[in-house]
C-alpha cells in the first residue's frame, strides 16, 4: 500500500511539473526594448508634446525611431537627455541608438557607428526681419547664439565669432525675440519652425559658409547586428517615401 501511494505521488508530482512547464512554453515571451536617446528640443525632429508618438515624445525622428522598433519586433523606449549627453549614454550602454537630428561627422565616427543619412540639412541664421545681415560674414561684429553641441556652434566656432551657447534652442531663439542678441546658427528645418512660431523673423541662407550635412542614427562601436536592423528600415522608408511625408506632416504643425 505505501508503494503504491509513493508511485502515485511520484505521478502527481510529475504531473503537475508537466502542467507547469506547459504553462511557461505557453507563456507570450516578453518583448524586448530598444532604447533610443533624443534631446526632444529639436523641432519638428523631436519635441513634448501632449500626446507623442512614444509618451510625451513626437516629431519625425520619434516616428522613425518607433518604425524601427516595431519591424524588429521590439518596444520603443525614448530617453531624453542633453545633446553632449548622447555620445557618451551609447557608450557606456544607458541607450542602444541615438537619433536627434544628428549630424555625421569625422569627430563622432571615431567613437560611434552612424546608419545610413536619412536627411540632409543645412545651417541658416535666424534673424528679426529689419536685421542689415544678409551673409556669414556680416556676423563678425554681432551677438551670436548657438545651440551646445550643435553643429551651428561648431561652425561659428570654426569662423572665430565669438558667441554664446544655450542648451535649448528655444532659449537661443527667445534671446533674438527678446532684442538680447543678433542672430541664432540652427539647422534649417528647426530655424523654420523657430520663424513660423515667432513673428519678426526671417531667415538668412548663405550657401557659401555652411556646407549641406546629413543626418543619421548612431549606435555604439562594433555593434554591427543593430546597425544592420536600423539601415533595413530606413532603407524602406525611404524608398516608399514615409520620411518624406514624416517632413512635410511635422513641419506644417503649428
Amino acid at each position: 500500500m505505501k508503494k503504491l501511494v509513493k508511485v502515485l505521488s511520484l505521478a502527481m508530482s510529475l504531473l503537475l511539473l508537466g502542467c507547469v512547464l506547459s504553462a511557461c512554453s505557453s507563456a507570450p515571451a516578453a518583448t524586448a526594448t530598444l532604447t533610443f536617446g533624443t534631446n526632444a528640443e529639436f523641432p519638428p525632429f523631436e519635441f513634448v508634446t501632449a500626446n507623442g508618438t512614444i509618451g510625451e515624445f513626437d516629431g519625425i525622428d520619434i516616428a522613425i525611431a518607433k518604425q524601427v522598433a516595431e519591424d524588429n519586433n521590439m518596444t520603443p523606449v525614448i530617453e531624453n537627455m542633453e545633446f553632449d549627453s548622447l555620445l557618451v549614454a551609447l557608450q557606456n550602454g544607458q541607450i542602444d541608438a541615438a537619433i536627434a537630428g544628428m549630424t555625421i561627422t569625422d569627430e563622432r565616427l571615431e567613437s560611434v557607428d552612424f546608419s545610413n543619412p536619412y536627411y540632409t540639412a543645412t545651417q541658416v541664421m535666424i534673424v528679426k526681419d529689419d536685421s542689415d545681415i544678409t551673409c556669414a560674414a556680416d556676423m563678425a561684429d554681432k551677438k551670436i547664439c548657438v545651440i551646445q553641441g550643435y553643429t551651428g556652434e561648431i561652425c561659428v566656432n570654426d569662423m572665430g565669432y565669438p558667441y554664446e551657447s544655450f542648451k535649448k534652442g528655444t532659449e537661443a531663439v527667445m534671446e533674438l525675440v527678446n532684442g538680447k542678441c543678433d542672430v541664432v546658427v540652427l539647422d534649417s528645418a528647426t530655424a523654420i519652425k523657430y520663424v513660423n512660431d515667432n513673428e519678426g523673423l526671417k531667415i538668412v541662407e548663405d550657401p557659401s559658409a555652411f556646407e549641406s550635412e546629413e543626418y543619421a542614427i548612431a549606435v555604439a562601436k562594433g555593434n554591427t547586428e543593430l546597425l544592420n536592423k536600423i539601415n533595413t528600415v530606413l532603407e524602406k522608408m525611404i524608398n516608399d517615401g514615409t520620411i518624406s511625408e514624416l517632413g512635410a506632416k511635422y513641419s506644417e504643425m503649428g
